[in-house]
């Protein structure tokens, strides 16, 4: 876990759950989502992997989104 060196306050504010077992949420390239307007990051399950929003976009793939982290 990464925090402040001043402050010690954690880096990570909230990790929030967005696919569960119940209800899969899946995205395709076009449709990933941009958690805190590009400040934060999704985690998304693709054929390639596990990978960030950003990868996603470079490779030009789509997947489950498992979860947001900001």
């Amino acid at each position: 876990m990464k925090y402040n060196p001043e402050t010690k306050v954690s880096a990570i504010k909230a990790i929030e759950r967005i696919s569960k077992p119940g209800l899969r949420q899946y995205c395709h390239t076009e449709d990933i989502p941009r958690v805190l307007n590009g400040l934060g990051i999704a985690i998304i399950s693709t054929s390639k992997g596990v990978i960030t929003d950003k990868e996603a976009h470079e490779l030009n793939v789509g997947g489950e989104v498992l979860c947001y982290v900001y």
